[in-house]
């Protein structure tokens, strides 16, 4: 179900990158001047993005295993998603945005660079660079990742999550010339709604109900029996 719930985060939050994200995406050089170059040039940018991602949750997914190691295998899920229900509740009530950090280091020069080059191999990096941007849904995916507890599970959470942002920014970034900016806005404002879902469905899943996939029961440690003695 946790991977089921990270191509359901890709998909929504791709709503959200639509709008804040899409410039970037809908700058991506096309290589080659035909409806195929142009799905191709996206594509790459798209693969790069999601290696980035999977990375990402490797390395969350290794913090979340000494959560697990500690004990926390079960307040893990329900803290991740009572984390992401705050979000929401910021931006509903504050019509904020998801704190982010300002990743100077990133370096602007190289992203100028590769957008000049006009190239499949620029346009991967592109996506590897866009990647490590700040982005409040990517934060939330983040949170998705520490909750599976291992290195493999975090980075399939991370390469799902970024898999469910293709259909929607790829269908955006081939019809690019019908839609403005003001839409692109609105799609951005549904985020706190889908952050609200997802941080339920998180606090669900760690509540141990017994429902299977949706909220299944994680094993306890086993309680070692003491030795029998005579008397």
């Amino acid at each position: 179900m946790i991977f089921l719930t990270a191509l359901f985060t890709g998909f929504l939050g791709s709503f959200h990158c639509a709008g804040m994200c899409g410039p970037i995406a809908l700058a991506v050089p096309v290589v080659e001047p035909t409806k195929f170059g142009k799905f191709k040039s996206r594509m790459y940018y798209h693969v790069g993005r999601t290696i980035t991602y999977s990375i990402i949750g490797a390395l969350l997914g290794a913090f979340g295993t000494g959560l697990k190691l500690a004990g926390l295998q079960q307040s893990v899920s329900v803290i991740a998603g009572i984390i992401m229900i705050v979000i929401a509740l910021y931006q509903l009530f504050r019509f904020g945005v998801i704190p982010v950090i300002n990743l100077r280091w990133i370096g602007k020069t190289t992203l100028i660079q590769l957008f000049n080059k006009r190239s499949y191999t620029a346009n991967f990096g592109i996506g590897l660079l866009n990647g490590l941007l700040p982005c409040g849904f990517v934060y939330i995916a983040a949170i998705g990742a520490v909750a599976t507890q291992s290195v493999l599970g975090g980075t399939l959470f991370m390469f799902l999550f970024g898999i469910g942002t293709w259909p929607v920014m790829l269908t955006i970034s081939m019809i690019s010339e019908w839609l403005n900016a003001g839409f692109r806005v609105k799609l951005s404002r549904l985020t706190p709604l889908f952050a609200f879902i997802i941080g339920i469905l998180f606090v669900v899943r760690g509540l141990n109900l017994g429902i299977p996939y949706v909220s299944p029961m994680l094993q306890q440690p086993q309680q070692h029996e003491g030795v029998a003695t005579c008397h």
